[in-house]
């Protein structure tokens, strides 16, 4: 009989208890995947993946160790906790390590309401290759399309079991499906490259591969004759599918682990205005079909909503156990992990508010200015806020599309832009971070 991930995980607990450990937790992750790339309407590679990893904490007193394996056997697993345990006696002293208490634990484990599996039959490979094939003929439909660099198809699954020694056992079996087109146009010197893609837990939610290569190819062509922008002061529109970078830049200065080592910018800004008025940041990890839904965290706790900024104001920081212990205050349900290393902070399901006006609404209101399309590279400040990032996208004057550019520098800092943000009200809803299109008054251009 087929062991389960459930009795795999009692098993590693058994065996570390065996080994001299005080306390201990595991997870279990077991996962499957194929995926297809196409080129020229024929089958370029096709690759299936199966694999199963196993994680162990131990604790000696204060004192503990993360060690991981991917084989099953009875023996392996008994030397993985025995070196675990080793290792962990041989450790630093952590007075803020630790599990749990059973009261703290999630109660409600039952994540079937949260759609996170589709029930449908697993696609084949030939419905993967016939879904990037149709993708790549939509973007070579378009005449200012020389070539697809790529077209893929991609299903996942993967079955999680996380289970400590103060009670805690519970799972759940997570579905992906994806498609993605990358489009160049142009010719010789003068090629540029875009793309689109999706992915969802529900293979009826994923976009049409015809709108997908469409999209790329449109994308790509509406690039050609980049040019540099001028050099100076101007508003810079982020577009909605690169905005959410802001966002990522406040929630990693709110992350409790960047607080405890005082690296952050907001690392005092709790209770203070951060966004503007009418701006809030939701956290929901309980949004059905939505990646990054659950309803515990990688220490067993529940996970829960919570307003991370509340109408412009920092309402608390994003914490795991052995963060909110150096801070002095309680987790917030967001612990992950992953086999081979102990949790961390991280948010789940991030939403920002959007707004009243279109895009090209505030294309019109911001006059002259840069509309950025794609983000290279990052020099980020985290204890002061500075920001400087490759972009490249549209030049707008009078309030209108007036030709592509690239090789250009945005810079500013992340207090400033972040407290004038101007949002659309153009976000894709079915993200696990859904932010709109971002306008910031003011940024510096490093152009022509």
């Amino acid at each position: 009989m087929t062991q389960t991930l459930e009795q795999l995980s009692a098993q590693v607990l058994a065996a570390a208890k065996q080994a001299g450990a005080q306390a201990a937790d595991t997870l279990a992750v077991q996962r499957s995947s194929v995926s297809v790339d196409v080129r020229a309407g024929t089958l370029e590679q096709a690759e299936r993946a199966e694999s199963i990893d196993i994680g162990l904490r131990v604790f000696v007193g204060q004192r503990f160790a993360n060690v991981s394996i991917s084989d099953r056997a009875h023996g392996a697993i008994a030397m993985m906790a025995e070196r675990a345990v080793a290792m962990a006696r041989e450790a630093p002293q952590d007075r803020f390590a630790g599990l749990a208490d059973p009261g703290q634990l999630c109660q409600s484990t039952d994540s079937r309401p949260l759609e996170l599996y589709d029930p449908a039959p697993e696609p084949t490979p030939q419905d993967l290759m016939q879904d990037a094939q149709a993708a790549e003929a939509a973007a070579l439909d378009n005449p200012a399309v020389s070539q697809v660099q790529s077209a893929s198809a991609a299903y996942g699954t993967s079955r999680v079991h996380l289970a400590a020694s103060n009670g805690f056992s519970a799972g759940y079996t997570r579905s992906t499906r994806g498609l993605s087109c990358v489009a160049i146009a142009g010719t010789g010197t003068s090629m540029e490259r875009d793309y689109d893609g999706d992915s969802r837990i529900f293979q009826s939610d994923l976009t049409p591969a015809h709108d997908i290569g469409a999209s790329a190819a449109a994308r790509a062509a509406a690039r050609i004759g980049a040019r540099k922008p001028p050099t100076g002061k101007f508003p810079v529109l982020f577009d909605e599918r690169i905005a959410a970078s802001l966002l990522g830049h406040l929630l990693a200065a709110v992350n409790g682990a960047a607080i405890a080592r005082g690296g952050s910018f907001l690392r005092d800004a709790i209770g203070t205005q951060i966004l503007p008025k009418g701006l809030s940041v939701l956290e929901d990890p309980h949004r059905p079909r939505v990646s990054g839904s659950r309803l515990f965290d990688g220490e067993g706790l529940p996970t829960q909503p919570r307003q991370i900024v509340k109408d412009g104001v920092l309402t608390g920081w994003t914490l795991d156990l052995a963060n909110a212990r150096k801070l002095g205050m309680a987790p917030s349900g967001n612990a992950a992990r992953g086999t081979s290393a102990p949790p961390s902070p991280m948010n789940w399901n991030v939403a920002l508010s959007q707004g009243q006006q279109s895009r090209a609404a505030l294309l019109r209101d911001m006059g002259t200015g840069l509309l950025v399309t794609s983000l290279i590279g990052a020099t980020i400040n985290p204890n002061t806020g500075d920001y400087s990032r490759g972009a490249a996208g549209h030049w707008v004057e009078n309030g209108a599309i007036a030709y592509p550019v690239n090789e250009c520098t945005i810079a500013g800092n992340l207090h400033e832009m972040l407290g004038a943000l101007i949002p659309a009200n153009d976000a894709r809803l079915h993200l696990s971070r859904p932010v709109p299109s971002l306008l910031v008054p003011r940024m510096t251009l490093a152009g022509a």
